[in-house]
């Protein structure tokens, strides 16, 4: 199991991200606005940088959500690799033939 702590802070990163999300992307249209006036563009640029740096959604870690471990993460299952092993010997995963030699 990861720490709690990572875990705890991770889905705190989540729930920032999913709050501040709509304001993210409209600042960002301003900035990215080729036809708005350079300190317009400026401005938008400042109060983006004055935004919550765990508000931006590349800081967000994928974890497994069984176990909480940050590594050799499986996107399209959700888990790491030892939570599907694990899962795998107990006949849990409905496809997957485990073998062992």
């Amino acid at each position: 199991m990861a720490k709690t702590s990572s875990v705890e802070k991770n889905n705190h990163r989540r729930a920032l991200v999913a709050q501040k999300a709509a304001k993210r992307k409209a600042l960002k249209t301003v900035i990215m606005d080729k036809g708005a006036s350079i300190e317009e563009r400026f401005r938008a640029q400042l109060k983006l940088a004055a935004m919550p740096r765990n508000s931006a959604k590349v800081r967000i870690r994928n974890r497994c959500e069984i176990t909480g471990r940050p590594r050799a993460y499986y996107r399209k299952l959700k888990m790491s690799r030892i939570a599907l092993r694990e899962l795998g010997s107990l006949g849990a995963v409905p496809g997957l033939v485990k073998s062992s030699w």
